[in-house]
């Protein structure tokens, strides 16, 4: 993916990063208050060579960052940094797709904490107000 990641468009950059399900599965869990090696690993069921693997990656690429908790024995935590939090978008957006299309009753449901009800998210262009995916686009190549 490293010729991915030098393209112009945005959107393959970003598969480059975290377009794979181990990436994609640990932000979720970094969301959800996850912050040690071995809470990720006992949720997703990883190999540890294959977490340590995108531990670092996410890490190199700012979504994640390592903040010591112990220091006998020497012991880091992964939190999220603004990058990563503002990665929680693109994941309830992925989700809403999953549930409209890969979903079907049996399901994780997310609810806003505060208010109590079920979240349900829409892209929209913050220009227009338009969902997105209701308007023909226009793809411009950088020049």
């Amino acid at each position: 993916m490293a010729n991915v990641s030098d393209q112009p468009c945005v959107i393959a950059r970003c598969v480059a990063l975290v377009g794979d399900a181990w990436s994609i599965l640990i932000l979720r869990d970094a969301h959800a208050g996850l912050t040690r090696f071995d809470e990720f690993r006992k949720s997703l069921g990883i190999a540890p060579t294959i977490l340590t693997r995108r531990l670092a990656a996410l890490t190199e690429e700012r979504l994640l960052a390592k903040r010591r908790y112990s220091e006998r024995p020497p012991r880091d935590e992964y939190v999220l940094t603004a990058a990563g939090k503002d990665f929680l978008p693109v994941l309830f957006a992925f989700g809403a797709w999953g549930r409209k299309h890969r979903g079907g009753d049996n399901v994780t449901r997310f609810f806003d904490a505060e208010a109590g009800t079920e979240i349900d998210p829409v892209t929209i262009d913050n220009a227009t107000g338009a969902p997105i995916g209701t308007r023909p686009i226009r793809i411009v190549p950088p020049e």
